[in-house]
This record gives C-alpha cells, structure tokens and sequence, in this order.
C-alpha cells in the first residue's frame, strides 16, 4: 500500500472520529483537508479503485468474456478496467480463466524496446506477437508444472527453441523472441537443417519453429510450424480445464515514438488476434486508444470489419456525476458533514443530483442562460471529439480542492451555505487541468505540432483556413492540412461547410494557450 493512500486514509480517519467521539464538528476546512477525489490515472490508485468503481457495460461485457477489444479516448477508463480484470484474477480462475499480462501495468513498457530493433516488415511482426504469445502461455503451463501431453510438448519445444528462459522477465521473454526472429532472418528464408550441438555431440534442429507450414522431411528433423503451436497450446489449456486471456495494455505508450512502428505493430497484433479466433481456449484482451485505432484503419486495414467482439467506452452526463458521487462518498468526512448513507445516495440518482447539489454551487459562471455545474465542468474538459473521459473531470475536481483549501488559508470567506466549494476555486482550477493536458498529451504525443500550437498562442478561438494561414505564415492549403490534423487530435472543433470551415478550440485547451475568446475575423 502506497504511503499517500496510507497517509490520506489516516486524515479521513482522524478526522470522521471526532464527529463519532462528539468532539467538536467538523468544518468545512476539515473537510477539505481530509477529501480526496482519487488518483487520475488507474495504475496509481489499485488499493482505491474497487471502492468506487462504477460497473458499467463495458466492464460487464469484457469479465463476461463477451468482449475481447475494448477501445476508449484517453483518460477514459481502459487502464481502471484492466486493473479490476487483475484485482478479481481469484474468480475468474474459479471460472477457469487465467489471466497472462503481456505488458508491464506500470514501470517501462516492455514492447518499447522494440523501437530500438523493430521486426523488418508487418508479417515479421506477425510472427513476433504470435511467439511472444505462445511463449507466455508455455511459461504459465511451466509454472502450474502442466503434466498433460500437449503441456508438454509446447513447454519442450519453446525451451528448446531458446524462447522461455528460466526466472526471465517479460522484457527477457520478448527479448528472445526477437533473437529468434533474427536467426530466422539471418538463415534467409532457410528454416530446416541440422547443426551438431558441441556440449552433447548429438545433431540438432538449426530452428525448430518455422512460420510456414513444414515439408514431410522437415518434420522428421524437429520441425514444427507457429500456427501448430498455436493449436497445441488450445489443447494444452482445453486439458487442464483452462481459458487464457492475454491482455495487451499501454499500447499508446509502448510505439508513441514512432507512427509507422505503431502501425505495422497494432495492424500485425490484430491480424494475429484475427489468426487465432477460432481457437477457444486462448484469446487475447486488446485495450486500445479509439484514436490509435482510427489511425490504423485509416492507414489502411481491410480486416477491419472482422473484429466484431468488441466494445468502446461511452461515458454520458449520469454516469460521469455517478463516478463523481461514488468518489465523494469514498470520503468519510463526506458523510459525515452531509449525514447521507453511501448506499442510499448510490441507489438513487436523484440523491446523487442533491448530494452533488449539496456539495458544489448551482452556477461557476452567474447567468440566467449559463450552465449548472456539473455541465460547466463537461464543457470544460470534453477535447474536440466533443467527449468527456473521467480522467480531466477527476484532475478538474482535484486542482479545485486545493484551490478551495489555499483560498481558505489566505483568509477568504467559506462558501455560503452547505457548499465546500465556491464558483472561484472551480474556475481558478481549469488552468492548471488545460496546461496539463496540452503538455501531456498533445506536446508529448504529437510533438511535431507543438510549433503550430505555440503559434496560437494569445490567438482567437474561432479560427477560419485564411486566418490559419497568416497565424502560421503557410498557404492556404497547408493550413487546412494542419488544421485538419488538429481536428484529428481533438484540438479543434470543425464548424460550418465542408468547403469553407471554421475551426473552434474546445475551452479544454484555452488556458494553457491563453487564447482571446471570439472570432478572428
């Protein structure tokens, strides 16, 4: 357990103890002081997340085993789903599923050394995830000490192949893959042959896992093909009564430096996944960036309509305040101040609306026309693709407690009535939630852009092609084909007709780039 969950839980302790002992109530700055709305990003917040986790269709249909592709914006959940798929490993092994991780769920990616030395072609890649995949079920049958005979012959076999080493991590299991792809490589197309092995004396097969199908005299030599592993690690697994879910997680981080690695990468991993469908013992779990995903099928990928098992997560108005509600009430010094139940509020939305209500004022901005909150908080942290992912709502939420509680410190006066939250501390936060996400996400992982963005900067909000041009001193043409890309990343919103658009930055990024609100023209 980490040291800042220990920390927080020992506040929220103290602090509801002193409402159960009759010392004096709390508050609203005990209650700021002990609140926390959680970590915004899954793999930093494991102890936490299954308090609070809202069980949506998506989470429902991939722990049925319905759904094998789950596809979301960033910051919208995949990372949560994947942590609790992990957390409830205990029952789904009572349900004959076991759970193989193809990638470290934090730390450095494994698939990130692959930068360094990438497969030669999109086949070669192919081949890479189809022995990365056999060499983690083999491992995981070789520590369960699998006796079966099919167990046997795939553990045999990737031993012998020099692709499962003993104590070897998933760096060191991938490492081996692609040594072997380099032998296989080097002997240029010749996969058969015998070399004499210097320690026994005795000849040996020179590489016994071929990517194409064997001769006759080749399978009288040790040889075998990936796709006939492949099989024998179904029966394997059907022997012991098992299911293997391969999960593939952090795929946008493992290949962001390279677009044309990414592509040739996640296009092999699907035809692969596509290759072994019909195999209903193994199956892997892909959690993928929508955006990644549109990327590649731009680039070209007619297998596309084939992948029919899955799912993207969708979050809406009622499901985002439920999480938000859920991560309150996760506070004891929220119930406590409120004297609500958390299974009372959880079981009515109505309740939820006025513990939100209770919590937070009506309006951040003052206007018979201007939106309640909660919308305002939407508004402000949906990117150009005009969704909301939990994560900048969760970041928003954050910044505003620590504004609220400094605002507090320097002597302003409490926010009226039962809020914990005045209108300033929740606008006052966006800045830090914008710059954020315009450092984090679009300078780290588009930074072939930055120049334009900076250009932007103390610019308009509404921008048309002729107002692009002058901004970035380019033709008319090449502005659009920027601007088009900036609609493809989620920092403009394209408006009007096709022929003659205007482009608007969402509010998301306004802040960082302090951008005047109005039109250029």
């Amino acid at each position: 357990m980490c040291a800042g969950y220990r920390a927080r839980t020992q506040r929220d302790d103290w602090r509801s103890s002193r409402v159960e002992h009759g010392d004096a109530p709390l508050n609203k700055a005990d209650v700021l002081e002990a609140v926390t709305f959680g970590q915004r990003v899954a793999e930093q917040e494991t102890q936490e997340l299954r308090s609070y986790f809202v069980e949506t269709v998506a989470w429902k249909s991939i722990y049925a085993g319905d759904v094998d592709v789950l596809y979301g914006p960033k910051g919208s959940g995949k990372s949560a789903l994947y942590s609790l798929l992990r957390d409830r490993e205990t029952a789904l092994r009572e349900r004959g599923i076991v759970l193989i991780s193809a990638e470290n769920p934090s730390g450095a990616p494994v698939f990130r050394d692959l930068v360094t030395d990438p497969p030669a072609s999109t086949t070669e890649f192919r081949n890479l995830w189809k022995l990365y995949v056999l060499s983690l079920v083999a491992r995981g049958l070789r520590d369960q000490h699998a006796a079966t005979a099919p167990a046997r012959k795939l553990i045999r076999t990737m031993e012998r192949s020099g692709l499962i080493p003993r104590e070897a991590s998933l760096r060191g299991v991938l490492r081996s893959v692609v040594d072997y792809l380099g032998q296989v490589r080097n002997a240029e197309g010749v996969e058969a042959g015998m070399k004499l092995d210097s320690a026994s004396g005795t000849a040996q097969p020179v590489l016994r896992i071929t990517f194409r199908e064997p001769s006759a005299s080749d399978r009288r030599l040790g040889h075998t093909s990936a796709d006939e592993l492949l099989e024998v690690a179904n029966d394997a697994l059907r022997s012991m009564g098992h299911t293997a879910w391969v999960l593939f997680d952090r795929l946008d981080v493992a290949f962001s430096e390279s677009a044309d690695l990414e592509a040739n990468a996640l296009s092999a991993l699907f035809r692969m996944y596509l290759d072994i469908q019909h195999l209903r013992q193994l199956s892997l779990k892909i959690f993928l960036r929508n955006d990644i995903w549109q990327r590649i099928t731009r680039s070209g990928f007619p297998e596309a309509s084939h992948i029919t098992r899955s799912l993207s997560i969708i979050w809406n108005r009622d499901s985002l305040l439920n999480l938000v509600v859920r991560r309150l009430l996760r506070n004891t010094a929220i119930r406590s101040f409120y004297g609500v139940d958390e299974a009372e509020v959880l079981a009515d939305a109505s309740k939820q609306e006025a513990l939100f209500g209770r919590v937070f004022p009506p309006k951040v901005d003052l206007g018979a026309r201007r939106p309640s909150t909660f919308v305002w908080m939407l508004l402000r942290t949906q990117d150009g693709t005009e969704h909301n992912a939990p994560r900048e709502l969760i970041h928003l939420l954050s910044a505003a407690r620590n504004v609220q509680r400094r605002r507090l410190q320097e002597g302003h006066k409490e926010p009226p009535g039962e809020a914990l939250f005045d209108r300033a501390s929740i606008r006052d936060a966006l800045p830090e939630v914008s710059r954020e996400r315009l450092e984090q996400t679009l300078y780290a992982e588009y930074p072939h852009l930055r120049q334009w963005l900076l250009r932007l900067k103390r610019e308009r909000t509404e921008q048309t092609a002729d107002s692009l041009a002058r901004v970035w001193d380019v033709d008319r043409d090449s502005a659009v084909q920027l601007a088009d890309e900036l609609v493809q990343v989620g920092f403009f919103e394209e408006h009007g007709a096709q022929r003659d658009p205007t482009f608007w930055v969402p509010f998301l990024y306004r802040d960082a780039l302090e951008m005047i609100e109005g039109s250029a023209d």
